[in-house]
């Protein structure tokens, strides 16, 4: 039987490459992304990543702050291919800058939105298809967490603190799904070469390559390398992962 995912945040970055691995497994992909622009990614890059996999991979404007949505395209992947055995929750956004109490509440308001509450909406959707579906337990549910999810970083107290709610949901979700064969864990990305990395340095003020020298390898992580770290955390051998955090971060030093 042919594999079945969900991918939020799809159309660039770490969501996209993600798509990009799960179809060479051989999976087919509900693609999801809100794509409201610049400087989230627009409509056209979501078309792209259908265009690269034909009718492999089915594309939705989804807000992951809509469960509304969520569940829409839930169920339209049910009905297209029968199942759904993979969600992976890889949305997200970064803001910064300033320390904790200089943080404006809007700031804190959009990160936790999107990032938190919007893995919370996709778990709501997505695992209920799981659990009614012909074999959970070869179900898996994965977050993007970050390093920022164990770690406090300088000047993004709000964005660290999303990240753990991330790391905290899925260890919930996992203990709440004990005994149904599905299983849940978080994706851990250091200083990958994405939009959001350089959105980070930026508000640092520094050069990417300073980001990236805090790393034990030394080096920007290609999207690829953590698509394949969330891919195997979707497969059937990664329920080993199962409430934890796999932490494909270069050797993250903080």
């Amino acid at each position: 039987m042919t594999r079945t995912a969900l991918v939020t945040g799809a159309a660039r970055g770490i969501g996209a490459a993600t798509v990009d691995r799960l179809v060479a497994d051989g999976y087919r992909v509900m693609a999801l992304d809100s794509c409201e622009g610049p400087p989230k990614a627009t409509p056209e890059e979501l078309d792209a990543v259908m265009a690269r996999h034909g009718d492999r991979v089915l594309g939705r404007v989804v807000d992951v702050r809509d469960r509304g949505g969520l569940a829409a395209a839930v169920a339209d992947a049910v009905r297209e291919w029968g199942h759904l055995d993979v969600a992976v929750a890889a949305a997200g956004i970064v803001h910064g800058g300033e320390p904790l109490w200089e943080t404006p509440d809007p700031v804190l308001q959009d990160l936790w939105d999107v990032v938190a509450r919007g893995v919370w909406n996709t778990a709501a959707a997505a695992v209920p298809a799981m659990l009614a579906g012909p074999d959970p337990s070869r179900c898996r549910f994965v977050a993007v967490a970050s390093a920022a999810g164990t770690h406090g970083l300088f000047h993004l107290a709000a964005y660290g603190a999303a990240k753990h709610a991330v790391v905290g949901m899925v260890k919930g979700l996992a203990a709440d799904l004990v005994g149904t064969g599905v299983t849940a864990a978080a994706v851990s990305p250091g200083s990958t070469d994405t939009a959001m990395l350089r959105r980070t340095a930026t508000l640092y003020d520094v050069p990417v390559e300073e980001l990236a020298s805090r790393q034990l390898i030394r080096r920007v992580i290609d999207p690829s390398e953590v698509a394949a770290a969330i891919a195997f955390c979707a497969s059937p051998a990664g329920g080993v992962v199962n409430g934890t955090v796999l932490h494909a971060d270069g050797g993250f030093e903080g």
